[in-house]
């Protein structure tokens, strides 16, 4: 009976460490709790969102100087999402128009 209850606990433990973490949501210390987001770029993050939630992580990107595509891809494979939505690597917008224009 107690192993049971016990294994009950660690696995309720262990999937609560999987879950995701919306950054519209998340404290300075759970920002922090995502590899690669330390105390200076969690302080970004929290002052870029008084003036209103992440839309989007184009958004995010635009609004936190610190993350790019590179990082944004990090941070959404260690949980971290926006609006609910992990991060997919779309081509740039730019180099798309230029081969459109092109033909």
């Amino acid at each position: 009976m107690f192993r049971r209850i016990f294994a009950a606990a660690l696995a309720a433990v262990a999937f609560n460490a999987f879950a995701a973490l919306d950054v519209n949501q998340a404290s300075q210390a759970e920002l922090e709790s995502i590899k690669g987001i330390g105390p200076s770029l969690s302080t970004k993050i929290l002052d870029a969102r008084k003036s209103g939630s992440f839309k989007s992580w184009a958004d995010l990107q635009d609004r936190v100087s610190g993350i790019g595509p590179g990082n944004a891809a990090r941070f959404s494979q260690a949980g971290l999402t926006v609006a609910g939505a992990s991060f997919t690597a779309q081509a740039p917008a730019k180099a798309a128009d230029k081969s459109a224009a092109a033909k």
